[in-house]
């Protein structure tokens, strides 16, 4: 822009830039609709960026005429290189979205609304909250649960176009971004809309499946404990497939982060374990490319299913098992070295026989251990290697990296 003086009042107080689309919030401060959607619906922001006070009602009025001031002073200054500024679209109506769910009364009539809602949505985040609060979520919940797999594999066709109903309703579903209410409200609501998902997952497409696997890690993170506590094994066999599937990188961080945020309540890691979900976290970390987030992810959900002795005895069965997991320590990250130890220590307690003892000592496992104890690799870390050296010192005496301070306590 040069040396041109852009008023102060057509600036944004968030992205300091001139703009596009004003609209004034309830403190009566006003933003660039993208900018403030993005605070208030994305980064889940409840402050006024400038005053600081709370926000109670999120409903955005524009604000047309300092928009029409910014318009004219950009054409007066077209000169010096300020571009003109269109006039926005404005946003949807509650009562144009309920209308569109009423129309949809045919399986044609009902794709038709599914590509309006996609398209309605993808605009902004204003049309994004008017189609939650218009009954849409329900709608689309519902299109999920009745939804017949043995029907021609589920597809229509709309404007020389294959269509898949669950495909589109899963991917607005997810896309809008729901709030805690809506989320909760999905799994209250719905006849278990945790077990329509499962089945998406088990006869989906390969876009339904990474759809429902990320719109049920949502829901689980609004879940009340209780309702994760009896889980069915269904859920974690289709978790342990898409995982072995590879679908994609975010189906697979999804996933993880589920079992590992479920693992933990009532006999989840159990089901877990019993679904094959050790083997598969092992060749994950034996053929992992991915960065130090990933394997932190794998090894956190294999600690928590190692805390039962069925996960326990599915590590021990695998060839290559203690052996990855032993080389994980000190080469990731501290978490990850963290995580590693620990699930060495639920081994060597609970499954320290012979020859356990023996193939731990052959691999390395002892030396790491030892080697643990000399790094910076935190406080908590350092002490469970302790105790795993501790435990068997008298079975490990003979190897040269044992500490003699761990040896004392045994008899000769």
């Amino acid at each position: 822009m040069g040396d041109i003086d852009v008023p102060p009042y057509f600036i944004c107080p968030i992205t300091i830039e001139i703009m596009k689309d004003p609209v004034t919030v309830s403190t009566g401060i006003t933003y660039d609709r993208e900018s403030i959607e993005r605070w208030l619906f994305s980064e889940k922001s409840t402050t006024c960026p400038v005053t600081k006070q709370v926000i109670s009602d999120c409903e955005l009025t524009p604000n047309h005429t300092l928009r029409r001031l910014i318009q004219s002073w950009c054409m007066l200054n077209a000169s010096h290189g300020i571009e003109r500024i269109p006039t926005p679209k404005p946003p949807i109506s509650k009562a144009q979205v309920i209308k569109l769910l009423n129309d949809a009364e045919s399986p044609q009539q009902q794709i038709k609304c599914l590509k309006s809602l996609q398209s309605i949505a993808s605009e902004n985040a204003t049309n994004k909250r008017c189609i939650e609060s218009s009954g849409a979520v329900e709608f689309l919940a519902s299109i999920v649960s009745n939804h017949d797999y043995s029907a021609a594999e589920g597809t229509l066709h709309y404007e020389f176009e294959s269509i898949r109903p669950t495909d589109e309703a899963l991917s607005i579903l997810y896309n809008l971004q729901l709030s805690e209410a809506s989320l909760q409200n999905l799994l209250f609501n719905n006849d278990d809309f945790i077990v329509s998902l499962t089945r998406v997952m088990q006869r989906g497409s390969y876009d339904s499946r990474a759809y429902a696997v990320l719109l049920l890690k949502s829901m689980v993170e609004v879940a009340d404990p209780m309702q994760l506590a009896n889980l069915r094994s269904e859920l974690f066999i289709e978790l342990t497939r898409v995982l072995r599937d590879q679908i994609s990188k975010q189906a697979t961080k999804a996933s993880l982060q589920l079992l590992a945020g479920i693992c933990s309540w009532g006999r989840n890691r159990i089901k877990a374990a019993e679904a094959g979900v050790v083997p598969v976290l092992i060749e994950l970390l034996l053929h992992s490319s991915s960065g130090s987030r990933a394997c932190e992810m794998i090894l956190t959900v294999l600690d928590a299913v190692c805390g039962c002795a069925e996960g326990r005895s599915e590590l021990l069965q695998h060839g290559a098992g203690v052996a990855i997991v032993s080389k994980k320590i000190l080469r990731v990250s501290r978490v990850a070295s963290e995580r590693a130890v620990r699930i060495l220590l639920s081994i060597s307690k609970f499954c320290g026989t012979t020859m356990v003892l023996q193939e731990m000592l052959q691999l390395g496992v002892v030396a790491k251990l030892c080697l643990v104890l000399q790094m910076d690799c935190g406080f908590k870390t350092k002490e469970k290697a302790r105790e795993v050296l501790k435990l068997h010192a008298g079975v490990w005496s003979n190897s040269p990296c044992v500490p003699t301070t761990l040896l004392s306590s045994y008899p000769a």
